[in-house]
């Protein structure tokens, strides 16, 4: 169940940072409650991720993967450029991400 808590987590919180974009400093107000409700929910999720799964880990996969997701959406949604020294970043994200998944001993505690 950790995989699918952390899934929701990313998911929601990706969802949260999407509609930050489109309440344009909190002015409008259903993309700022889709933002109060993404968070939350995407908080809490993290938070039962991390009965099985160690904080470091969680954190780092969380992060990363949603780094890679909202540059994404930024770049097909909203139309923002991504220029080589992104690419590779966003890259080596992926490339952490894959590393801890599978040869990392400390994703449980």
């Amino acid at each position: 169940m950790k995989w699918i808590f952390l899934i929701i987590a990313i998911i929601s919180e990706v969802i949260a940072t999407s509609a930050l974009k489109y309440s344009e400093g909190f002015s409008k107000l259903i993309p700022s409650i889709i933002v109060i409700l993404g968070y939350g929910i995407a908080f809490y999720f993290l938070s039962l991720t991390l009965k099985s799964m160690s904080v470091g880990i969680a954190y780092a996969l969380w992060s990363g993967i949603g780094t890679v997701l909202i540059a994404l959406t930024a770049y097909f949604v909203f139309k923002q450029k991504l220029d080589l020294p992104s690419i590779i970043g966003l890259s080596l994200i992926v490339t952490g991400v894959i590393v801890i998944n599978v040869f990392s001993k400390s994703i449980t505690h």
